[in-house]
């Protein structure tokens, strides 16, 4: 099969022949539809993560269930599915409760094993981690769920419990920000979406946003501008604050925005390249805010956001900026560092 593989950390991306993946005893392998090009495949390039050499990316997707491994009782070649980008074990505690997104032996496509910049990928634990994919949902929306969009909804209704009428900041207008500007919106709640790119802002408007604020960057490591911008539009600071970037000024600036007893959720990676960052713990014990964390979904908690999705209340569709082939991933990989795009880039196998 045709895959996008790097033999070194840094390495140039390259589209090459390799072999087809076998299913896994309780697996699948799944062929690929569409793959989402998402900056923690980046992370895992330039070697923010621990990865086997050499390395295919790619852990957002959806497409056909291509072949069964031993085992399997729920799912059949034919099959249109997702799957969330941690894969639970289903034996543990944490998977039996329901918790697959934090089980210690989870797999992750794209980081643990060879993931979907490919034309089929191998999936382990099916019948605890695939979600079928209503024939009313594309592939391109079903393939926004595995990681971002997914994420921004459990960050938002599992985590934050964000309820009608309370403001939410988001910061970083990227895939995951505007994400959650949508689900924010159609949770009923008033949204400040922060970016340093006018034209991810105007697209987080198009999504709802009550209100956008331009992050010139001279905010400082403290993040103190940018929340008395948000303190002054939203009379007080914001009950929700979700820092969508993950740096030590985004984080900073999601802390600082939000109103006494308010709840941050850091969903954006923090990987400590120079240490890891620094974050006002004075200002959380002062005003007893929550902080946090939120890593991804587990597939039981899908229904209701894909119900959302096939009824068209929520439509990740919406957030593809464009589709593009393996070749053109292999290219823009190593660039999702400076990226100013907004939305999301989507990968179709089936293109040259």
């Amino acid at each position: 099969m045709r895959a996008v593989i790097f033999d070194a950390i840094g390495a140039t991306p390259e589209v090459r022949d390799v072999p087809e993946p076998e299913p896994p005893a309780g697996g699948v392998v799944v062929r690929v539809h569409a793959t989402g090009l998402c900056r923690s495949d980046w992370h895992a390039w330039v070697g923010h993560d621990d990865i086997t050499l050499p390395h295919v990316p790619g852990h957002e997707l959806a497409g056909v269930v291509a072949a069964v491994g031993d085992g399997v009782q729920q799912w059949a070649v034919g099959d249109r599915v997702t799957v969330p980008f941690v894969e639970g074990c289903g034996r543990c505690e944490w998977c039996l409760s329901g918790a697959a997104q934090v089980c210690p032996a989870q797999e992750q496509p794209g980081f643990t094993h060879w993931g979907s910049f490919a034309e089929h990928v191998a999936l382990h634990a099916a019948d605890t981690n695939l979600v079928a994919v209503p024939d009313e949902v594309s592939f391109e929306a079903a393939a926004a769920l595995g990681c971002r969009f997914a994420t921004a909804w459990r960050a938002l209704t599992g985590r934050a419990a964000v309820q009608r009428g309370e403001w939410v900041t988001v910061i970083g207008a990227g895939g995951l920000g505007l994400s959650a500007v949508m689900i924010a919106k159609a949770l009923g709640a008033d949204v400040v979406a922060v970016d340093r790119n006018e034209s991810s802002l105007a697209k987080a408007t198009l999504l709802g946003a009550d209100v956008t604020l331009v992050a010139d960057g001279a905010d400082g490591p403290d993040g103190t501008d940018v929340a008395a911008a948000v303190h002054a539009v939203t009379a007080g600071g914001s009950h929700v604050a979700v820092d969508a970037v993950g740096s030590e000024q985004t984080c900073a600036q999601a802390i600082w925005s939000l109103r006494r007893r308010g709840r941050h959720v850091q969903v954006g990676l923090l990987p400590p390249v120079g240490g890891h960052p620094r974050v006002p713990m004075s200002r959380v014990i002062a005003w007893e805010l929550d902080l946090l964390g939120s890593h991804g979904m587990a597939a039981v908690d899908y229904p209701a956001m894909m119900a959302l999705i096939a009824s068209g209340e929520l439509q990740p569709q919406a957030l593809v900026e464009r589709v593009v082939g393996l070749q053109e991933a292999a290219r823009l990989l190593p660039t999702m560092d400076t990226w100013t795009a907004s939305g999301m880039t989507m990968i179709s196998p089936r293109m040259p």
